[in-house]
């Protein structure tokens, strides 16, 4: 893990703008020293006037952006190029899934909550695990220590594998590109189940009169925080919204996949955070009213189902490239 956070230069980056002497040029020197801060007052201001970004959308626009900037500080003069080349796809693709991801919520078919419902009655012992830990451990209008830890959990679900995706594409451009296949097959994946099975997630469930009354806890702690927050470039205020996109968990399923991707590789310490990564998810999830137990095991079982089933096949493309190379 520590090589991903202290990347190396990759090999392929252009060389550094020098003058005839082989030192930088001077409009390289001022580039590479307003980088970071001209990327840092940027960011400043879009909070100050618009509120934390969290939405995917706008997370990834961020991380480019970051990631020209440390280009353009290290002095590769055609870096941003590189980032462009590499990232735009992969951004094109998130956007493609935020305005595609309403049109499950306009489907013909009926929105369904009672087999979620079922089993977890099942799987609670006659109770859903959503009304029983909120029972427990929820004071509305008071938010305990936990509940801020939950908040961090879920909020982390916006920006934790771009920056593993940043992290890789920085120091291993293989593993890169095989995250970001594995990553787009698993979100399409979801955004096909969601049009041919629309889902209630037990906050709306409730609303709905089929589970005493719940709350969502994150929006609740967030909303009492005060900290304003930016909506989605793609989403605010449009019809793309999308309530019943509840089975699979995508919150769920992207920790998982983390886990299943590293996996072989980690070390017992990165395997203990990448264990504990899906399971604090889990919590949350459930104990936040967001999705159903069930919601939260078909998420693993399709990261599952994409890491074994498309890493295979992609194991065997690159092995016919050898063969032939």
């Amino acid at each position: 893990m520590t090589s991903l956070l202290h990347p190396a230069r990759p090999a392929t980056d252009t060389p550094r703008a020098t003058t005839t002497q082989g030192r930088p040029s001077t409009w390289t020197r001022y580039l590479r020293m307003l980088a970071w801060p001209a990327y840092f007052l940027a960011l400043w201001r879009y909070i100050a006037d618009n509120g934390v970004p969290y939405q995917n959308d706008l997370v990834f626009c961020w991380l480019i952006g970051a990631l020209i900037a440390a280009a353009v500080h290290s002095g590769y003069r055609f870096g941003w190029l590189r980032v462009l080349r590499d990232w735009v796809p992969v951004m094109a693709a998130v956007w493609a899934y935020s305005l595609l991801r309403g049109y499950g919520a306009h489907t013909p078919w009926a929105v369904h909550w009672a087999p979620q419902l079922a089993f977890d009655k099942a799987v609670g012992f006659g109770q859903v695990w959503t009304v029983r830990l909120q029972q427990w451990l929820y004071t509305p209008g008071h938010p305990h220590w936990y509940d801020y830890a939950a908040t961090a959990v879920y909020m982390s679900h916006f920006f934790a594998v771009f920056v593993v995706m940043a992290a890789l594409w920085k120091r291993r451009h293989d593993r890169f590109t095989r995250l970001v296949a594995l990553y787009l097959a698993l979100t399409f994946a979801a955004f096909a189940t969601y049009v041919l099975y629309p889902a209630d997630p037990p906050w709306l469930t409730a609303q709905n009169g089929h589970l005493p009354q719940l709350t969502r806890v994150v929006s609740d702690v967030l909303t009492q925080s005060g900290l304003p927050r930016a909506g989605s470039i793609f989403e605010n205020g449009s019809r793309f919204d999308n309530d019943v996109a509840a089975m699979p968990s995508l919150h769920a399923a992207y920790p998982m996949l983390l886990a299943l991707f590293f996996w072989p590789t980690a070390g017992r310490r990165l395997r203990v955070l990448l264990a504990l990564y899906p399971l604090a998810m889990a919590f949350t999830l459930v104990y936040g009213a967001e999705h159903f137990v069930i919601d939260i095991l078909m998420g693993w079982a399709y990261a599952a189902v994409v890491v074994f089933g498309l890493g295979r096949l992609l194991d065997r493309r690159a092995e016919r490239r050898l063969e032939r190379g």
